[in-house]
């Protein structure tokens, strides 16, 4: 074994090393498009720009911004889903000197006002939703400028969005945002600037900062975090090196995660232009939209999550099975992050392309590439892999940092894709790093040459790769008149890694439920924040000091949901007086309703009981005995845990409620259960998030996607 262990399972077109030198973004660009100047950049929704029009449009921008005074030093806000504009804001800012701030187009507006505030922004480009929620005063200093999301659709669709129509009408009420008459439009004013002058260009330095992305870091307090053209640069030249690209290949790359996340924005726009790949660009993550790109323009590299790949495999398995042929032997590299990849979904995936998934970790700290499961035989899924080329990884002592830890510690980073700090914050700067080591707050062990993840160092949730800080939640919920304390942790969720759980405490007299407290919230916390269950305390485990033990509020949620599996006894144990004639109907009923309580999150305690007396009368009336079946389907603990939780109910009242009501509670069919699955009783899903959980960003016009094993979220909201 060598000094660096992981070096021996390196494939070997890996280097073990990379260059760093002088080179800063803009390069990857004017190489490719000087390379291959009619090669197709981008393609949104089928309209394409070539590379040589990308950069005639970036320097339009780039004129545009230095007439308004912008110049090395300054920061241009980009608050945009992932659209051709995007790319012209972003490179024109980059070609004028300046840093770009890329902000979340669905944040709430004291977080994204906060953000321009934090980052002491010059220009704000912005979707017009975007735009509509920040309401910028007319004397505000900054300039702004609304996107028009629809300027850049293929003309068909441009067109059919004029018809006079309902369809179209709602199409553009999704795309389109009230703009204040003082805030000027962007795909005007760019079009109406001359190109800059490439000769009058001033290259950056490496060391200057190119990016500002927000975060949290271990400690919930908003961030921004300062990459440079070298971080970068070298986490590009890192991925680039682990991954066996063909010379001269022409590389299409999947865009369905947001360019605000660090992840999307690393791997689809700075190694896919390296590379002078063509990128397609979805607003949101759209099964049917990329699988019509898919055949409009075969992909090849797909970064993604774990609950993206598994929705692909299972809409490919349907179309099939309806006797379509869908080939995806296209795509020969998948890279998933920000959350842990099943081994199951790897080899799923790599059975139905032939080609290779991969699991990455890092934060937006390190640019944010940090590891990776080798793309050869020796690949690990449900590990975070070995380090990159020109890292280095220790698993340290938590309590002392100085040495390693014998099993179980955090995990320290260092190489060149580290941070350069976070923006006016030298204290939380000197916190997040020890030495040059960069502190990830993760807690993980070797197995051989690979980590694997132990444990999270913080109380952080993850939920489909985004970050939520639970006193962020907190603070808003404790904000309602109804209640009196809470406390936010994550619960463990199939595919999304965690959901939102808030346990309430509430003021005498009062009663909540799940959608009034999702009310309440609506507008002050992100979407994907949004509590996601409820369990109602009468008290909140506190220490001596009197605060609030999360740690002690999760155990007693996992312990409820281990006893919940009593309920479903008992539901058994009180239906033998019922007749067989129950059936099929009765066995899909119910497996609907437990769905629908699930997945909706709408329903009382009155209105279950309510159900449960209709159980009754169903029950009595189609008669049989359905104890075995309720034996042999009998849903699991968990679906019954977040039943009862969803509901708003304690385990104490839950456990009152299935007494006095047992002889109701026959796992039966039911009539009268009408919100369908997934389904808000308005005929569609209330929240919709990258991976199609019912606990992610809304999109008003599109869903969500976001985002290396990433702590960071991807917030994505619109990617």
């Amino acid at each position: 074994m060598t000094v660096k262990p992981w070096l021996d399972i390196y494939p070997e077109w890996v280097p073990s090393d990379i260059t760093v030198d002088e080179e800063t973004l803009e390069e990857s660009l004017l190489r490719a498009a000087a390379r291959y100047p009619n090669r197709v950049a981008l393609d949104f929704l089928g309209a394409t720009t070539s590379y040589r029009e990308l950069v005639e449009r970036s320097c339009r921008v780039a004129t545009l911004l230095r007439s308004l005074g912008v110049q090395r030093g300054d920061t241009v806000a980009v608050a945009l889903p992932n659209c051709p504009q995007h790319m012209y804001a972003l490179w024109g800012a980059i070609l004028t000197g300046a840093t770009v701030a890329e902000m979340n187009p669905l944040a709430p507006q004291p977080e994204l006002r906060r953000q321009i505030a934090m980052v002491d922004a010059r220009v704000v480009i912005a979707w017009e939703k975007t735009i509509a929620t920040l309401a910028p005063d007319p004397h505000d200093p900054r300039h702004y400028f609304a996107v028009d999301l629809s300027r850049d659709l293929p003309l068909t669709s441009r067109m059919l969005l004029k018809l006079p129509v309902a369809q179209a009408r709602t199409q553009r009420a999704r795309l389109r945002g009230s703009v204040p008459a003082h805030v000027a439009s962007f795909d005007r004013e760019w079009r109406k600037a001359v190109p800059m002058d490439l000769a009058t260009f001033r290259k950056p330095q490496a060391h200057d900062v190119a990016l500002y992305m927000f975060t949290g870091g271990t400690t919930g307090k908003p961030k921004a975090v300062m990459l440079t053209h070298r971080n970068l640069v070298s986490n590009r030249k890192q991925i680039i090196a682990w991954v066996p690209f063909e010379a001269d290949h022409h590389e299409v790359i999947a865009g369905v995660l947001p360019l605000f996340h660090a992840f999307g924005f690393t791997l689809m726009m700075m190694c896919g232009l390296d590379l002078a790949a063509t990128a397609i660009f979805l607003p949101n993550f759209d099964i049917q939209s990329l699988l019509a790109a898919q055949k409009r323009r075969p992909i090849t590299v797909l970064p993604g999550v774990t609950p993206m790949f598994s929705r692909i495999l299972a809409e490919v398995e349907k179309r099939e099975s309806a006797g379509e042929t869908i080939d995806l032997s296209s795509i020969r590299f998948g890279v998933s992050g920000a959350m842990a990849l099943p081994e199951e979904v790897a080899r799923r995936w790599e059975e139905r392309t032939g080609g290779f998934l991969i699991e990455g970790y890092g934060m937006t700290e390190s640019s944010p590439v940090v590891s990776g499961s080798p793309m050869s035989q020796d690949r690990r899924p449900s590990t975070l892999g070995v380090p990159f080329p020109g890292t280095e990884v220790r698993i340290a002592n938590p309590d002392n940092l100085a040495e390693d830890a014998e099993d179980v510690g955090e995990i320290l980073v260092r190489g060149p894709q580290v941070f350069a700090g976070y923006l006016g914050e030298a204290e939380e700067t000197a916190q997040a790093l020890f030495g040059d080591w960069l502190r990830t707050g993760d807690l993980g062990r070797w197995d051989g040459p690979f980590i694997v993840m132990a444990d999270r160092a913080k109380e952080m949730i993850n939920s489909s790769g985004f970050n939520i800080y639970p006193s962020e939640v907190e603070d808003v919920l404790r904000e309602m008149p109804e209640i009196r304390d809470v406390a936010v942790v994550g619960i463990p969720a199939a595919e999304r890694g965690e959901s939102v759980v808030a346990a309430l405490v509430l003021e005498p007299g009062s009663t909540v439920d799940l959608a009034a407290v999702r009310r309440w919230a609506e507008g002050k916390l992100a979407h994907y924040a949004m509590p996601s269950s409820i369990a109602l305390f009468d008290a909140l485990p506190t220490s001596q000091l009197g605060k609030v033990m999360r740690r002690s509020v999760r155990e007693q949620l996992d312990n409820f949901e281990l006893t919940a599996g009593v309920w479903v006894k008992k539901a058994g144990a009180v239906a033998g007086s019922a007749t067989a004639a129950v059936g099929d109907m009765t066995r899909e009923t119910f497996e609907r309703v437990l769905a629908g309580l699930e997945a909706t999150y709408n329903l009382t305690v009155d209105q279950i009981q309510s159900w449960a007396s209709s159980v009754t009368k169903s029950a009595t009336e189609s008669g049989g005995a359905v104890r075995q079946w309720v034996d042999k389907t009998a849903p699991s603990q968990e679906t019954i845990a977040t039943f009862v939780r969803s509901a708003g109910a304690t385990l104490e009242s839950f456990a009152t409620w299935v007494v006095r009501s047992s002889h109701d509670l026959v796992a039966g069919a039911t009539r009268s259960m009408t919100p369908a699955v997934g389904d808000n009783g308005t005929g569609r899903n209330d929240q919709t998030n990258p991976e199609g959980s019912t606990d992610g960003a809304t999109r008003p016009d599109m869903e969500n996607t976001a985002v290396s094993r990433n702590r960071e979220n991807p917030e994505n909201a619109e990617s």
